[in-house]
């Protein structure tokens, strides 16, 4: 078992989900609010819980299971982003920004994935 509070993937991942939480999910119109803004907080704080709950395993295989999922919602964020940003809901600014966090974030799972792996 490892702490989580220990990898800077999850230290990464914990700044995406409070930079969307204060940044992003407030740019999103109320008629959202049961839709994409739902959908786009659960793929976020996804990621973080699922590194908690791997690093919480015994094995190595079981941590990258955990890891794939945390990167899996990584895609998911990144997409409804994307889309966001297309639907005019996030500037310019603000849809770089938090891109530039999601893949700061799979470029750490992937590296981590790759040494779990090996």
């Amino acid at each position: 078992m490892r702490d989580y509070r220990k990898l800077d993937v999850w230290k990464k991942a914990h700044v995406m989900v409070l930079f969307v939480y204060s940044d992003i999910l407030p740019m999103f119109p109320v008629s959202e609010r049961n839709d994409l803004h739902s959908q786009v907080k659960r793929d976020a704080y996804s990621v973080p819980l699922n590194i908690v709950e791997g690093a919480g395993r015994n094995s190595d295989q079981d941590f990258a299971r955990f890891l794939d999922m945390a990167l899996g919602s990584c895609h998911e964020v990144e997409y409804a982003c994307l889309l966001a940003a297309d639907f005019r809901y996030l500037n310019e600014e603000k849809y770089l920004e938090i891109n530039n966090k999601i893949n700061e974030v799979k470029a750490m799972l992937i590296g981590l994935l790759k040494r779990l792996r090996r």
